[in-house]
């Protein structure tokens, strides 16, 4: 390796090294704030402490029903996130596996509603589902229910359009030689394109989970009931009192990172391969 290139590998780490330490320091940081007092956290101390415990009983303590809005995410984030894979995964493969003259117009459109700012879906969806409560089943999906959150969620242009690009790498000769041997096309979907799919599924499964689980605007206005608020909307009001407890706060964000980190780094793999577009049995 000549001089000029050792140089240019030199600053490459340099400059790597660096991005990392600017990425990583505000998870850094949330953990010592989590181990610290309010006076600590807001003197900016970067020097971790023995509060630990009393933040969190301090935080379970509290009016704010934490251990219930984690409760409420975890089921709607993992509710959202295996339907949506099965609607969602449905749709991509409808869309390229299956021919018509509309088809291209249909997807066109779902992908033209991308560019709809949510901030504008909000009233409409709002007068929607608030006329659900009275209306049998309708009422599972109705304003102040879970419902409410999940069904918006299920089937996204984004994953839609994600699926759809990631069939195109699905061999085609599997459907045909499925269809031979006599499997029907929902036993090609479940026990064929499935199983061949795993990265794409766990990318998207990623993906879904993270939003969901961070998902504040609409839960905040279909959620109405205190018993029913997600743990965004608690953390959220927690920092919206008179005199915040930053310590609780942190030691909150910290708890609630803890899903979303786990899913990640146990599906990193899967997850990278996925996003490539690779396809593996």
């Amino acid at each position: 390796m000549s001089k000029r290139a050792k140089v240019l590998r030199a600053v490459e780490y340099v400059v790597l090294s660096i991005l990392s330490i600017v990425s990583i320091f505000p998870f850094i940081w949330m953990i010592i704030a989590a181990t610290n007092p309010s006076v600590e956290v807001t003197k900016g101390t970067l020097i971790p402490g023995t509060y630990f415990f009393e933040n969190l009983k301090t935080l379970l303590a509290s009016d704010l029903d934490y251990l219930g809005a984690f409760k409420n995410s975890i089921v709607i984030a993992v509710v959202t996130t295996a339907v949506a894979m099965v609607v969602s995964s449905a749709a991509g493969y409808a869309f390229q596996i299956y021919k018509s003259r509309a088809r291209d117009r249909i997807f066109n459109i779902i992908l033209l509603s991308m560019m709809v700012p949510f901030a504008a879906l909000m009233v409409p969806l709002f007068r929607l589902f608030s006329k659900f409560k009275n209306i049998p089943v309708l009422n599972l999906i109705a304003l102040d229910s879970p419902g409410a959150v999940i069904i918006i969620a299920v089937a996204t242009a984004f994953l839609i359009f994600f699926f759809r690009q990631n069939t195109k790498t699905f061999p085609k000769e599997l459907v045909e030689a499925a269809r031979i041997d006599g499997l029907g096309e929902f036993g090609i979907f479940t026990r064929v394109y499935m199983p061949t799919m795993k990265s794409t599924y766990a990318a998207a499964i990623v993906v879904t989970f993270m939003t969901s689980w961070n998902n504040y605007l609409w839960p905040l206005i279909a959620l109405q009931s205190a018993d029913k608020r997600t743990l965004p909307l608690v953390i959220s009001a927690m920092g919206s009192s008179y005199t915040p407890d930053y310590g609780m706060m942190m030691t909150a964000v910290v708890i609630a990172t803890i899903p979303t980190a786990l899913i990640f780094f146990l599906m990193q793999k899967q997850f990278v391969a996925g996003m490539t577009g690779s396809v593996k049995g």
